[in-house]
């Protein structure tokens, strides 16, 4: 290793020679790239958040149920609810039909199941009672309360006005957006090298050098795949970017260490995504996943050490690691893999008694910050599956009671808070890390000083709890703002796509992904400035930490799975058209159906 990097250390030797006999040919520059970023960082993230939310979501229709009077309605979902109430997926406004009267579910195996939820009227296939379930094919008639419902497949026409409309919501070319990111990251490179003087190591250039290349890799396999569709990762590629620059100017040794964290977060995005197409795995594991959520902050109760005031980092090695960041991911995965569970009303009690115990170990290692996370996450997850805000609202009631008993018994706790909301009475003792973010944040102003240009660096847990004042002291207010809107853009689109999504899984998973991420953010965010009490959570995807970068690629990929655009999500599988296509046919033959006719391959 050191025979390859020699070369590239000489001649950073030079470069810093060189600075130091030139001083002014540093200065330019780095006057010339403050006001050059921001404008990089607009169109990067301005390219991608526009193709995100711009595209309006075209449904898929899986089949579709016949009134008695003959008006088709779509089946536009993996599960749908049938009944009178407003919720329901397919409403149906009959008198004899419940409210949630049943649900059609179908399976990775493209077969149907009706399910029965308690109704009054009851469920029938082809004038056989259902008990609980029963499975349906293309022409069966299903009776709700007496109403018939014939299920048939789409007709050619539709499917091929669905295709037309599908093809042209295509997501927008990424390569311009890498091109002006790898531009940035070559820019960021050259400025901390300016920053460091006669002596800058060589991990600088090796990092954003390789954090471009991996960039470019990734790109050109996927799209060697038919892949399209790039936003997702081009955000998380650029907040990456920013978090090899905190780290660079914080801690130049841990650099490497931050890419590698990178690499492997990206990694776990695409394995997680390629898993979560089969959802009759996802089922499977979801207990394992809920032990692991258990498991992992329990181990870190027993093992772990304490940093800041709470333990949730464990050491081995000489690296650090923090358990909870991963358990976040093995929280949202159980919480929302209920499936077949999913129309039943009451079926919280499993789940709380897991947000119980997580929060619970949260709470004795004192990590208050991710505890918080974990409780909205769960109000996310359970109004989802349940859509009851009496049960939420009782739940939050115990909630706020518990925590207030907890608060009795131990009052030492608030003494974490003390200085909340006048931060600048105590800014030597309690206050000081929070005064001195908000006074490097203004020093910064709207363009920032040069990145490695700052001094927040030299407090403590500057480049993971008060990185949002690193990035306005070093990058300026602007990419600042820009870095927190593109986590709320990542939001918007998880609460877009669901409406399209094809489960109820995707659905829950993205949507409570997308809250956690901007909660978080808004801890991180306010608490630095004092709007909230200052709680040690880290900035997604931006604060220096490997476990932390794990964690917020791997929410990513929950964000990645519900996306529905032609071959934008690697998580989701495609069938070829044709065998779909035959499958319709033969199944419609017995019902003499005009529309089954044979369809060609899809083309590239």
């Amino acid at each position: 290793m050191e025979q390859l990097t020699a070369p590239l250390q000489a001649l950073l030797d030079r470069a810093g020679a060189l600075l130091a006999a030139h001083p002014l040919v540093g200065e330019w520059y780095g006057t010339f790239v403050r006001f050059l970023f921001p404008v990089l960082a607009f169109v990067i993230l301005y390219r991608a958040v526009r193709s995100l939310l711009r595209i309006p979501h075209t449904p898929e229709i899986w089949g579709q149920l016949s009134l008695p009077n003959g008006t088709p309605i779509l089946l536009t979902h993996w599960e749908n609810i049938i009944g009178r109430g407003r919720s329901a997926d397919v409403r149906l406004n009959y008198p004899s039909i419940s409210r949630q009267h049943a649900a059609l579910c179908r399976g990775e195996d493209e077969r149907w199941t009706v399910y029965d939820l308690d109704s009054k009227g009851g469920t029938q296939v082809n004038g056989e009672p259902v008990h609980g379930s029963a499975p349906v094919k293309l022409g069966d008639t299903i009776s709700l309360g007496g109403v018939p419902l014939v299920f048939l497949p789409q007709t050619v026409a539709e499917r091929e006005e669905l295709e037309e409309k599908r093809r042209a919501e295509r997501p927008a070319a990424v390569w311009p957006s890498f091109l002006w990111l790898s531009l940035f990251q070559g820019l960021a490179c050259l400025q901390l090298i300016v920053s460091m003087g006669a002596a800058p190591p060589v991990t600088v250039p090796l990092a954003f050098l390789g954090l471009t290349a991996v960039m470019w890799i990734y790109y050109a396999v996927l799209r060697a795949t038919r892949c399209v569709g790039f936003e997702l990762e081009t955000i998380a590629f650029f907040l990456s970017t920013l978090s090899l620059s905190v780290t660079a100017s914080s801690a130049p040794g841990s650099l490497l260490k931050q890419f590698l964290a990178v690499l492997l977060g990206l990694v776990l995005f695409l394995v997680l995504g390629i898993f979560l197409r089969d959802l009759s795995r996802v089922q499977k594991i979801r207990w394992m996943m809920a032990a692991g959520a258990i498991g992992l902050l329990g181990i870190t109760l027993v093992l772990g050490s304490r940093k800041y005031g709470a333990v949730n980092w464990i050491s081995f090695g000489g690296m650090s690691f923090q358990p909870s960041e991963i358990a976040k991911i093995c929280y949202i995965f159980a919480g929302s893999a209920t499936l077949e569970r999913l129309f039943r009303r009451r079926n919280l009690t499993l789940f709380i008694v897991l947000t119980g115990a997580c929060i619970g170990l949260l709470g004795l290692m004192s990590d208050f910050g991710t505890a918080a996370i974990f409780f909205v996450t769960f109000l996310v997850i359970a109004y989802l599956r349940s859509g009851d805000w009496a049960t939420l609202s009782l739940i939050c009631g115990a909630a706020v009671f518990g925590a207030g008993i907890v608060v009795k018994f131990r009052p030492y706790i608030l003494s974490r808070f003390a200085s909340w909301g006048h931060a600048w009475e105590a800014a030597s003792t309690t206050g000081y890390q929070q005064t001195r973010t908000m006074s490097a944040a203004a020093s910064g102003g709207l363009f920032g000083m040069g990145a490695g240009e700052g001094w927040l660096h030299r407090v403590a847990a500057a480049d993971t709890d008060l990185v949002f004042g690193m990035l306005c002291e070093e990058w300026g207010l602007i990419i600042a703002v820009l870095a927190v809107a593109s986590i709320v853009a990542l939001a918007f689109f998880a609460a877009r796509a669901v409406r399209v999504g094809r489960s109820s899984f995707y659905t829950i998973a993205a949507c409570a992904a997308g809250s956690l991420l901007v909660f978080q953010t808004c801890l991180n965010v306010f608490g630095s400035v004092d709007l909230l009490p200052l709680t040690g959570v880290t900035f997604p995807f931006v604060s220096n930490g490997g476990s932390a970068m794990l964690s917020a690629w791997g929410l990513l990929a929950f964000l990645k799975a519900t996306d529905t655009r032609e071959n934008a999500s690697f998580a989701i599988r495609r069938a070829p058209q044709k065998r779909l296509t035959e499958e319709a046919r033969r199944r419609a033959e017995p019902m003499g159906d005009p529309f089954a006719k044979e369809e060609p391959d899809e083309e590239d």
